[in-house]
């Protein structure tokens, strides 16, 4: 599958906000690609596929969690995690995606984890930074990102997890662990 088939597939089960918001992931991931010597083909065709389960319905999306033994700690937290691990499971499984570091970057892109590859960095801090994301703060993440993708990473996930500490939400273990291990 190439990033214009990817592209395409998106278009089709995405609103259209939603797809807008992943060409710019798109266009962000390429970027970083070029910056940081990961593959522009695998940086554009997990970028494009990394929100492909976003919508799809909470009730199948936690039977998927359950039937593919995802990690149990997903179903305890905000459903807006499980479409990552949810739709590297359909990107595998629907479209044929064999490729473990575009897989793990779709599955990762919502919470880091620790010893995340180049790949999945630039996925995770696309998603953050996109032109689209408008958020106080973002301008922090890309003023270093195409420097410095771990000074990238921990300036994302600590904006993250400042976000849900002050609305009083919990922080997934692996954004933590993640976080942690970027400032070691």
């Amino acid at each position: 599958m190439n990033l214009e088939q990817a592209k395409k597939i998106v278009k089709d089960i995405l609103p259209e906000k939603r797809y807008r918001h992943t060409l710019g992931v798109i266009e962000t991931a390429l970027a970083l690609a070029r910056e940081h010597g990961v593959s522009e083909e695998d940086a554009g065709l997990a970028a494009a596929l990394h929100d492909m389960a976003k919508f799809h319905d909470k009730e199948e999306m936690k039977d998927v969690i359950k039937s593919h033994s995802l990690n149990p700690e997903l179903l305890k937290f905000h459903h807006e995690l499980w479409h990552a691990p949810v739709g590297a499971i359909f990107a595998k499984e629907k479209l044929g995606i064999v490729n473990e570091d575009i897989l793990n970057a779709i599955k990762y892109h919502t919470t880091g984890r620790t010893g995340m590859s180049k790949l999945e960095k630039v996925i995770y801090i696309a998603d953050y930074i996109e032109p689209g994301r408008t958020f106080s703060g973002v301008e922090n993440v890309r003023a270093v990102a195409y420097n410095d993708l771990n000074e990238g990473m921990k300036t994302a996930l600590k904006q993250s997890m400042l976000f849900l500490i002050n609305k009083n939400q919990p922080v997934f273990p692996d954004t933590l662990a993640s976080y942690n291990e970027y400032t070691q």
